[in-house]
């Protein structure tokens, strides 16, 4: 069974806790489209990305943004921010659903996604003219930037290849992904509050055998 999926269908009864259809902003407050899914860790409930729908303005029409990169707009309520431009999102690897149902495919694209975060989409630092690949501490006014002001980072995880708080290392060979995306803000919060309490109803979205075969590995 693969580890992660989507929500897809799911809806949560009370549709004000569901950040589903929330807008999300890039830098210079450029729309890059619309938060359609979340990909979340079976085992967990922990959402890992968001499935981002722009709209039409990207060739292969979707992409995905590590959770803990996100925080909550300051321009536009009850919506979300992350710092991209439509030019970087043009450089990722392009996402495909289809490679959530393996294990290993999944692996391979997040491969690939990693090495665009770490390479081609070069940031630009604010106040200078250095091209530099910054750390997510470094990155100005990001979510993990504050939040490194106020706490020391996670340490990995070996086994899930995944810091607690840590984002993307441009210093590591690899990319770590937050499996703890908190404090983006109080809807982000409730939403996945929401989805660790009801995991089980949310996989449940294949044939009776898969279903019972997803509840028994999710525990």
């Amino acid at each position: 069974m693969a580890r992660y999926g989507m929500l897809r269908d799911y809806r949560f009864p009370d549709v004000a806790e569901d950040v589903r259809g929330s807008k999300l902003y890039g830098l210079k407050d450029e729309k890059l489209g619309k938060i359609d899914d979340v990909i979340f860790d079976y085992f967990t409930g922990l959402i890992r990305y968001v499935v981002v729908d722009t709209g039409g303005w990207l060739k292969t029409k979707k992409f995905i943004v590590p959770a803990d990169q996100l925080w909550a707009s300051t321009e536009h309520k009850d919506d979300f921010a992350v710092e991209l431009t439509k030019a970087q999102v043009e450089a990722f690897p392009p996402y495909n659903e289809s490679d959530l149902e393996s294990e290993q495919q999944w692996a391979d694209y997040e491969g690939r996604y990693r090495s665009k975060w770490e390479a081609d989409p070069v940031m630009h630092r604010m106040g200078t003219d250095r091209n530099i690949t910054p750390t997510t501490q470094q990155m100005p006014g990001s979510l993990a930037s504050k939040q490194a002001a106020a706490s020391a980072t996670g340490s990995a995880d070996s086994d899930t290849g995944a810091f607690t708080e840590g984002g993307f290392a441009a210093s590591t060979d690899s990319v770590v992904i937050s499996q703890s995306a908190v404090g983006i803000g109080p809807r982000w919060d409730t939403f996945q509050d929401r989805l660790r309490e009801r995991r089980k109803q949310a996989i449940d979205t294949g044939s009776v055998e898969e279903s019972a075969d997803r509840y028994r590995k999710a525990g």
